[in-house]
């Protein structure tokens, strides 16, 4: 899952960020809603946790802005205005939710899984294909009731198949949903997690191409 984190105030973005990417999450931070429109433009994100006061294009306009091109992604406002009106005003721009700094991280993450399966991008906590489960509140992964050992990358390369299913992701989507710009590395490290991963699920009695390779394309969950 890929959140964008619109925030010009670096302690706080950097928190965000360490927070939601200790959770499994991929992160982008930007400082000012003109570059966060261009992110969305260029990138498809699960959510976005959006301050109020920005450089060069606010929240609000931000919001609308979106809105008015009929991108649906969830928006969390994460702002300082704590009055009605400005709540009233932010969700009426588009927000989805609205929460006043100072918060606490615990609800934060609570209303951003809420968000998630409101957008269809978690459908619930727990994924499933065959005899594998994952947990997605615990970031656990069993096969038949046998803990899988994943790197975080692991897990979030398989959520996102079993998530997708029988459709196929290339190296490159793989990449956009599972890294940061920032950290973007090479098709072939994709390529040696999809290796391990199907090593881990072979250890643990997962059959055969578990995850297959459609030659020229990417990668799909097999038939059940």
């Amino acid at each position: 899952m890929r959140i964008l984190v619109v925030e010009d105030d670096v302690q706080i973005a950097d928190m965000l960020a360490e927070a939601l990417t200790n959770r499994q999450y991929t992160v982008d931070v930007v400082q000012d809603g003109e570059a966060a429109l261009n992110y969305v433009e260029t990138f498809d994100y699960n959510l976005i946790v959006l301050d109020i006061t920005l450089p060069k294009l606010d929240g609000i306009k931000f919001c609308q802005k979106l809105r008015s091109r009929n991108l649906p992604v969830p928006i969390l406002m994460l702002t300082a205005r704590d009055t009605i009106a400005d709540k009233i005003i932010g969700l009426d721009a588009g927000a989805d939710d609205y929460m006043v700094k100072p918060f606490d991280l615990g609800e934060l993450m609570a209303r951003i899984r809420a968000l998630s399966r409101r957008g269809n991008s978690r459908p619930g906590i727990n994924l499933s294909w065959g005899n594998l489960c994952i947990n997605q509140s615990t970031y656990e992964v069993f096969y038949e009731e046998q803990l899988l050992n994943l790197t975080p990358k692991e897990y979030a390369i398989l959520e996102l198949l079993v998530s997708c299913g029988r459709r196929v992701l290339s190296r490159p989507g793989i990449i956009q949903q599972v890294w940061s710009i920032e950290d973007s590395p090479t098709e072939d490290t994709v390529k040696s997690h999809i290796k391990s991963l199907r090593q881990k699920l072979r250890e643990v009695g997962a059959p055969d191409e578990f995850i297959e390779t459609v030659h020229g394309l990417g990668y799909r969950l097999k038939q059940l």
